[in-house]
């Protein structure tokens, strides 16, 4: 049952942060958008830029921001990649990562650009 659990938790996450691109103008292209490379929580779309979302959540936000590993990241980047290659203008597609932190009381703290760093 803990698998089921965790599963609508991390969809409960998902929905509050999508919710809150939404409300801000920026539309959720794709949820939960698998490559080969790996799957990505969300991708939103602000005008031309495609905007890659990892979701993480735990008890507290900085708990949440932990649980993002570099194996993770790696992932991710190359399943943006292959999301850019069906984009118009490709690799040279503006885009970024944001890192979306969700806590036990499902507040969100959005990381905008997260990768950058």
């Amino acid at each position: 049952m803990s698998g089921k659990v965790s599963y609508l938790a991390g969809q409960a996450a998902e929905d509050a942060v999508a919710r809150v691109y939404d409300r801000s103008g920026r539309s959720i292209a794709a949820r939960r958008w698998r490559g080969i490379s790996g799957e990505i929580d969300l991708i939103a779309r602000e005008g031309a830029e495609v905007i890659f979302i990892e979701v993480k959540k735990s008890v507290t936000h900085a708990g949440a921001a932990v649980r993002l590993s570099r194996r993770q990241m790696d992932r991710i980047w190359g399943a943006a990649s292959e999301f850019l290659a069906g984009e118009p203008a490709g690799q040279l597609t503006a885009s970024r990562f944001d890192v979306a932190l969700v806590d036990g009381h499902g507040r969100v703290e959005i990381i905008e650009n997260a990768f950058a760093a």
